[in-house]
């Protein structure tokens, strides 16, 4: 009976692990939506804030780390040389092995842009010059590459000069050192670049695994969207060019009905009062296939991608040209086909970089954008702006995660701040400065309560739950 009970408490002791131990293996987590089932959050810190576990020095960038079985992984940069993919090991922040290759390039805000996919022993990456690798996590050899711009016929950027390859012998293993200040090249707004140009700030589609598909936007001349065998890069569907021009906008799946529609947010042209062309594009993921089309929202920069409300509802947001929020609801009509109805606009609510969290009806976003401060903002479904908090406290650009009905949250700066989402006003409940000044806008990642957040040196592991050790 003793040996029994041992068993008994055993499974339930793996099982409550399990729980609590679910992977962030790509972009924005599990469900791609900055939420997170952990349990046991501290609601207060010490004065000195969270404990930091362990801190690994990284080149500079805004790529954020995808954790699985607990192996960390970070698409890191040195725009001098190229990309490099980092693997650490989570419970002490020492790197395990790397995979690094050619792709010198010059960047306003250099450095990297994306988080890695990681599916089975599996991880993708995709670098800002359309370089998408597939990597097996334990041979640390690629399986496949392309390149979604110049495969499919995107031209070279006078800004950018890359050159392909392995990594050149010799060249260490450490993290690579920061890239220089861009020079010369178009202006800083990649809307305004000619048609077949890289955009300014490189290629940033976030790898997105879909049953037996990889789906990245290509964006170029030849293909809107575009799909791999995630396990060969077979070209499996290409979408047809859509209206709009190449922006910064990973798709993202939405319920349509309980089917599933790939959404995909094209840049428009030009800017301020003569924009046009951007689009809402909803897709079958499996083919390729359009399934309908919105217009009524345009951005010549758009970033965050189309964050599902529920019934066929998805909010569409940006922080260029004040282009604001627009909230749609897609339904099916008899004959087969899609309507879209638009159901409000709002042009004071407009995330820049990082895609609004729902919680009980109501969206939270970092809205300080380029012609605006107004920080932390929430929003109801209907439309209304509840409360924000301006520049006292200023949020900008950083990084959320909602778990235990909490939001942790980094202010794009030096601090991170544990707050509790209510519609009826802000109520942070602890706060710690524990980066570096700077432009500290990567997303963050969350596994069995480890915290993990980048500044421009380095990424930290932070302790943020009873269980984390």
């Amino acid at each position: 009976m003793k040996a029994k009970a041992k068993l008994i408490a055993v499974t339930v002791s793996l099982s409550v692990a399990c729980v609590f131990a679910e992977d962030w293996p790509q972009y924005f987590g599990p469900k791609r939506d900055s939420t997170s089932t952990e349990k046991g959050l501290l609601r207060t810190w010490p004065k000195e804030g969270p404990k930091v576990l362990w801190t690994a020095p990284v080149g500079i960038g805004y790529g954020s780390p995808a954790i699985s079985g607990g192996r960390v992984y970070l698409l890191d940069r040195d725009d001098k040389v190229g990309d490099t993919l980092r693997c650490l090991d989570l419970s002490n922040g020492k790197e395990l092995w790397n995979f690094g290759y050619v792709a010198p390039g010059k960047f306003h805000h250099p450095g990297s842009r994306t988080t890695p996919t990681v599916d089975g022993n599996h991880v993708y990456t995709n670098g800002p010059l359309g370089d998408l690798y597939c990597i097996n996590t334990s041979t640390h050899k690629p399986v496949w590459h392309k390149n979604i711009w110049t495969d499919f016929g995107g031209g070279s950027d006078i800004f950018v000069f890359p050159t392909r390859g392995q990594r050149p012998a010799g060249r260490p293993a450490g993290p690579p050192p920061a890239g220089g200040a861009p020079t010369g090249g178009p202006p800083p707004f990649g809307g305004i670049t000619p048609a077949n140009e890289l955009p300014t700030w490189g290629t940033t589609q976030n790898p997105f695994i879909y049953r037996n598909l990889l789906i990245v936007a290509s964006q170029t001349s030849q293909a809107g969207v575009v799909a791999y065998d995630k396990l060969t890069g077979e070209l499996k569907w290409k979408s047809a060019v859509v209206s709009g021009r190449a922006g910064y906008v990973t798709p993202s799946i939405v319920k349509v009905g309980g089917n599933d529609h790939l959404v995909m947010i094209m840049a428009s042209i030009g800017m301020g009062r003569n924009t046009k062309g951007g689009s809402v594009i909803g897709l079958d993921p499996l083919s390729g296939r359009v399934l309908w089309t919105y217009t009524g929202w345009q951005c010549h920069l758009p970033v965050a991608h189309a964050v599902d409300a529920g019934e066929g509802r998805m909010l569409i947001t940006g922080g260029y040209d004040s282009a604001g929020t627009v909230l749609i609801k897609v339904q099916r009509k008899e004959d087969g086909s899609y309507e879209v109805t638009e159901l409000f606009k709002n042009a004071n609510f407009g995330a820049h970089t990082q895609p609004p969290i729902l919680f009980k009806d109501h969206f939270y976003a970092q809205c300080t954008t380029n012609y605006r401060n107004d920080g932390l903002v929430c929003m109801g479904m209907d439309g209304t702006v509840k409360w924000k908090t301006g520049e006292e406290p200023l949020f900008n650009k950083g990084g959320s995660i909602l778990a235990e009905g909490l939001l942790l949250s980094t202010d794009g700066n030096k601090t991170l701040y544990l707050i509790e989402p209510d519609s009826s006003g802000f109520k942070p409940l602890a706060s710690a400065e524990l980066l570096e000044q700077g432009e500290n806008w990567a997303p963050l990642a969350l596994v069995n309560g480890r915290l993990l957040i980048r500044d421009q040196k380095n990424l930290k592991c932070v302790e943020v739950a009873q269980h984390s050790r």
